[in-house]
């Protein structure tokens, strides 16, 4: 038996957020993050419609991107004191991921982040809060999901909470939020939703209710990313619908080691001047991982199906594998997004030698393997790599060298 999981009710379109002003409850906390929901005037939208609703309304605010696990300590905190029935994230991936994690502690106060951790482990939530995520980016689709990436700084790991309990009640799925993307942002949370939709067709888990999802969402993706990067704003709103399909796809689908990779890749080398981004760390490694993953037969033609879908091609499914990998790297191209760690500068724009040296990167690179290789999202994975042929794999998305184990 499998599951399929989403929020009870999605508001989509321009002027969605005014959907919170038909919520009931006697106090909601507002989770946001840096500023742009304050800048734009969604933030103040969002309070006024929720009190219009007849609820006191507290703002927990400046969430950092990759959220913390000392953010998530304190945001609970903040609920237990302010004890609201209504939990409101809104702006992109890091904030709602952030919520996600406040609620399980605000319901369990006696929970540990290694509890919370446990895959798909997590006990039964709404006792106090029911659960609103307002995307304003179009990539993560925690909107959608049953995940949340929380970040151990002091390790320099990116840990996964999944759990169909932390998919939200509701999602409103509002492009004019979107409009305000900065155009890296853009690139960033674009590539990521395609990593989602393509991990989650050729996923161990995909079903009949997951393929459409990822399929249409892949299409979607492929003719208005790059037209979005580039200032079409009905492109804009297309891919806020076209991240969000994707998130279905892949909160019931789940997902591969591009995942896996990003997640222990992602802060590892924080110490040496910046974060491999999330969005970024996965376009470099999805082409890399395709190249890996076409060596098991079913997966091979999963890829060729995606490829035909795409009118890439071809007429055998290796060649279809080929056309797609070199398809990826050119939107990676258009996007200016890199190819390998190596080139990866601190801005994330490609560059001759990234923050990340090669020696450190050597040093680190057995304990990162193992640790993808622990990742929550590598059991779903279509091939499954020991600790050598992580390794090796890590290596290629570093030197940007071809796959051929």
């Amino acid at each position: 038996m499998a599951r399929f999981t989403l929020p009870r009710d999605l508001y989509h379109g321009k002027g969605a957020l005014e959907a919170l002003k038909s919520f009931k409850g006697k106090r909601a906390i507002v989770c946001v993050g840096g500023g742009s929901m304050k800048k734009f005037g969604f933030l103040d939208k969002a309070v006024s419609y929720l009190k219009e609703a007849g609820m006191e309304v507290e703002l927990f605010e400046g969430i950092e991107p990759d959220p913390s696990v000392e953010t998530v300590m304190k945001g609970a905190e903040a609920m237990l004191e302010f004890k609201p029935d209504w939990i409101v994230a809104m702006g992109g991936g890091s904030p709602i991921d952030a919520a996600k994690a406040m609620w399980i502690k605000y319901e369990y106060p006696e929970i540990t982040f290694e509890e919370m951790c446990k895959v798909f482990g997590i006990p039964e939530l709404r006792k106090k809060a029911r659960f609103c995520a307002i995307s304003s980016t179009s990539g993560t689709a925690t909107e959608v999901t049953a995940f949340s990436i929380i970040t151990d700084y002091k390790k320099g790991i990116k840990y996964p909470i999944a759990d169909f309990e932390i998919t939200p009640d509701v999602a409103i799925v509002d492009p004019d939020l979107a409009e305000t993307m900065p155009k890296k942002l853009v690139a960033h949370t674009g590539m990521d939703a395609m990593t989602h939709s393509v991990e989650a067709y050729v996923s161990t888990a995909h079903c009949d209710y997951t393929d459409p999802l990822a399929i249409f969402a892949i299409k979607m993706i492929q003719g208005d990313l790059v037209d979005s990067y580039n200032g079409d704003m009905k492109k804009r709103d297309s891919m806020h619908n076209a991240q969000c399909l994707a998130g279905m796809a892949f909160s019931n689908a789940l997902l591969g080691i591009v995942h896996s990779m990003a997640h222990k890749t992602g802060a590892a080398f924080a110490d040496y001047g910046a974060h491999i981004i999330h969005g970024a760390a996965n376009a470099m490694y999805l082409p890399k991982v395709i190249a890996f993953n076409a060596k098991n037969p079913e997966a091979k033609k999963r890829y060729g199906m995606i490829a035909d879908y795409m009118g890439l091609g071809g007429n055998s499914d290796d060649e279809k594998v080929k056309l797609l990998i070199e398809y990826l790297r050119k939107m990676n191209d258009d996007l200016n997004i890199p190819h390998c760690i190596k080139n990866y500068g601190a801005d994330s724009y490609p560059c001759e030698q990234g923050f990340v040296p090669e020696n450190v990167f050597l040093e680190r690179l057995p304990e990162i393997a193992k640790n993808a290789i622990g990742d929550a999202c590598t059991g779903s994975n279509p091939r499954q790599p020991s600790q050598k042929e992580m390794e090796e794999l890590l290596k290629c998305c570093y030197y940007d060298t071809e796959v051929d184990f």
